[in-house]
């Protein structure tokens, strides 16, 4: 018997990271400029939190917590899919 956890259909540690890259990836291809610039380096910080802050909700202590971390996270997506 594997002691391996079975595979999530829905791992959102794996689609959040890959989330990041995409966003990492996309903000190299965008013509630096003054103006370009510092929305990359918001874009590349909130796109990049999204995975951690799940993650700190997946390790959460209590439901309440886990609902408060993970509503941020969702907060913080929904931003990020604003301004890209």
């Amino acid at each position: 018997m594997s002691t391996e956890k079975p595979k999530k259909i829905y791992d959102l540690e794996e689609r959040t990271a890959k989330f990041g890259e995409n966003i990492i990836d996309f903000a190299k291809r965008v013509p630096k400029n003054e103006i370009t610039r510092p929305l990359i380096v918001q874009l590349v910080k909130s796109g990049t939190s999204v995975g951690s802050n799940y993650c700190e909700a997946d390790c959460a202590e209590s439901r309440k917590d886990f609902e408060h971390k993970i509503g941020i996270s969702k907060k913080v997506l929904e931003k990020v899919i604003k301004e890209g």
